[in-house]
This record gives structure tokens, sequence and C-alpha cells, in this order.
């Protein structure tokens, strides 16, 4: 069906292709390249395996099988004719098409499916009489095609669903994030089990539950029921046995990973998952608003998703965001705070100078994710802790401005 290696294209999220890329370089991949939402490389079928099984920040796996120009819908059809198929169906099988494009040649997508969907069945009912159906839900086989202006990249799909759909979700709270950009979002914060994860406002728990996965090396595939490629002509089971194979034993960490939330309904949902994951012993929740939650004492990461006013609703948002501002300034002392919101003008109100910021995108909706670095006493004296050469060399070389809060 396929050479022994093969071009691999793995998707994501826009701002995680870096985290994407040493993800993979992880995985002992080299040449690894970085392309808009998107990484590309080459590798096996065990490569293919394991990049569906243990990337946390992939999307879709796809295999690249076909490239070309094409600049008309004819010709697309054309050049899809001469693929050969055979290779990676039968036609008892069935097919889904999808398309991504940039062109403003082919600016139809749902035309362009449906002639890529012709050029398959048509080849195969030529050759043997027989035509695979079409499920758009559970294909045997699901065409991917992206084309920029006249270039058609032709791909299968070996994930089948998402990879975000990890499986240990039953069901959802309003607006969580979703698990492909909370976990780059943990591994962006250099989350790695190494200090105490806080979420204080964690909803239905998803940078828990990524974060206890991270802590204790558990792979995101872990829980998934299916995925394309076992649906695949040359799937080779053993070979999927020994990529689940690799999987470390959980071991303890003498850290802690602790969420609370206001709504009960939320946390409920977050247990749920937590004991599917069979993590329910491993993090703790707490059924408290953040105005009353008091993290554990020691460093760590805390890392949430407040609520941005569009689909969660505040009547004081930069109320909201100042009184959780003066939370972190009194009780989060050692802690990276770091805070993911659609809502600019709102974030101002934490009171805190970010010392770092990533812009993000939550579905269609702009987001950022800062970090603030939250010291004991201010961070004047921090600096005044420095070696004195080291004192010198800032204020010789780079003066400080003074900032004054207006009153």
């Amino acid at each position: 069906m396929l050479p022994a290696k093969f071009p691999i294209v793995v998707k994501t999220f826009q701002g995680l292709e870096k985290i994407l890329a040493d993800e993979v370089s992880a995985l002992n991949i080299n040449d690894v390249e970085i392309l808009n939402r998107a990484v590309r490389f080459k590798g096996d079928m065990i490569t293919l395996y394991r990049a569906n099984y243990h990337l946390r920040t992939a999307l879709k796996v796809l295999v690249e099988i076909e490239s070309f120009t094409a600049r008309n819908e004819m010709e697309l059809y054309q050049h899809l004719q001469h693929v050969d198929w055979m290779k990676y169906i039968d036609p008892s099988n069935s097919i889904a098409v999808e398309c991504v494009l940039n062109s403003d040649v082919f600016t139809h997508s749902q035309f362009i499916a449906l002639r890529t969907k012709d050029a398959v069945v048509d080849q195969l009912r030529g050759k043997t009489g027989k035509r695979p159906r079409v499920d758009r839900e559970h294909p045997d086989l699901k065409i991917s095609l992206h084309i920029n202006d006249m270039h058609v990249d032709v791909l299968i799909d070996s994930s089948g669903k998402p990879l975000y759909k990890r499986g240990y979700r039953l069901d959802q709270f309003k607006a969580p994030v979703n698990e492909v950009m909370a976990a780059g979002m943990l591994l962006l914060a250099g989350y790695d089990g190494s200090g105490h994860l806080i979420d204080p406002m964690c909803g239905s728990g998803t940078f828990l539950i990524e974060g206890a996965m991270i802590a204790y090396h558990l792979p995101p595939g872990l829980y998934r029921k299916s995925f394309g490629f076992e649906r695949w002509k040359n799937f080779d089971s053993g070979l999927f046995e020994t990529v689940q194979d690799e999987v470390d034993e959980i071991h303890k960490i003498p850290f802690k990973i602790i969420g609370s939330d206001r709504s009960a309904k939320a946390l409920q949902l977050a247990r749920q998952s937590l004991k599917h994951t069979f993590l329910d012993k491993k993090v703790e929740i707490v059924h408290k608003p953040f105005e009353e939650f008091l993290p554990p004492e020691g460093k760590g990461w805390m890392i949430t998703n407040p609520p941005y006013g569009e689909r969660i609703k505040i009547h004081d948002i930069e109320g909201f965001y100042r009184i959780f501002g003066d939370r972190l300034k009194q009780h989060y002392q050692g802690y990276q705070a770091w805070v993911f919101s659609g809502n600019l003008n709102a974030m101002k109100s934490i009171g805190l100078r970010p010392t770092k910021k990533i812009n993000l995108l939550n579905g269609s909706i702009p987001c950022t994710f800062r970090r603030f670095e939250i010291y004991s006493g201010s961070r004047k004296s921090k600096y005044q802790n420095r070696p004195n050469n080291y004192r010198n060399f800032k204020s010789e070389n780079r003066p400080v401005k003074k900032y004054h809060r207006k009153k």
C-alpha cells in the first residue's frame, strides 16, 4: 500500500507548530519541517502509529500520496484518475472526502470533494465493476485534498476522528478548551509535572486531565477506541500493539494537581472524565469559587481559562478579572500564573505585568495566553537579592524606568 518511507503531515492549531515539532523530534524523527498549522516529515508505518498515539498537540496525521498541478476541474479529475486507488481501498469499502482550499481557481470545496469522489468511484468501477460507498461518519478511507492556488496535494487521513477526541470526555460543560489546545498551552508553559498544577476555574477539567497525562507520561491516544488506520488494507495489528506496549507504568509524583470551580455541574463532568481515565485518585477536585480557593504552598503552575464574556456572560467582567488578579498577588507566591483569555481589556484589569504573551485562537476567537510571575514580596526586592555585580551591570548599562500606578 505505502512505500517503506513516506511523507507525513501532522496538523495542529495556529501557534502550536513549534511545540508539535518538538514532540515529533522527541519520537526520534529527524528533518521535521514546520508549516502553517502543521509539520511535515518522513516516516514508516510504526512512525505513523506513534504519531497518532503519542502526539498531544496533533489534530490529524495525514499521509501524502500524490502532488500535482491542475488548472481546472477536468485536469483535477484526470490527475486523480491516475492515482492507483486499488492500493488503498477495495470496492467493498467506504470513502469520504474533505477539501482545504486556498485558491482563486478552485473555490467550491463541496464540488471539489464531489469530483474527487467521482474520480475514485469511476476508477474502481471501471476495474472491478463495483464501486465503494460514501460514509462521511465512519469511512474506511478518508481522502483529504489540500489545494493552494493550482497546486494539489492528495493525502489520506490516518487518524479518523480528530485527535482532540481523546475518548475520556463523556460530556462537556460550557466553553471548554479543546483538549489539543489545552495540552499545547501546558507544554508552552513548560509544565512537566515537576511542580504543582492548579486551575482555580477548572470547569470540566481539561487542563487538569491533560496535565495529569503529561505528569504521568500517559499518551493521549490511550483512551481512544479506534484510529482511522485500523481500517486500512495494510493495518498491522501486531505493530500497533508494539506501540501501545511502549507506555511507561504510572509512577508517583511528589506534587499536587488540583482544580476548583463554583459550578457543581462542571465538577461532576470533570470527575466523570477523571474516573474514566483512572486518574481520579491523582487529581483533586474542590467545589469552591476562585475567591475562596487556596493553592498548596510551594512552586508550580497556575493555568486557567477564565470566562471572557463570549459564551459565559459576566455583568462586570473587568471587576471579575480585578478580583482574580488580587487573589494571584495574595496567594500564589512562587507560582507561574498562566491565563488564557479572549478579552484583552479584561486582562489589563488583572493588575500584573505579563512576562510573556502568546497569541492563540480558541475556535475562531483571537485569544492571548499570558504568563505572570508571582513573587514573594515585591519584584524590586527580588532583584535586590541578586549579586552586587548583577545590580551594578543593570544600573550602569540598562537603566530601569520607574512606573507609577495611577491612583
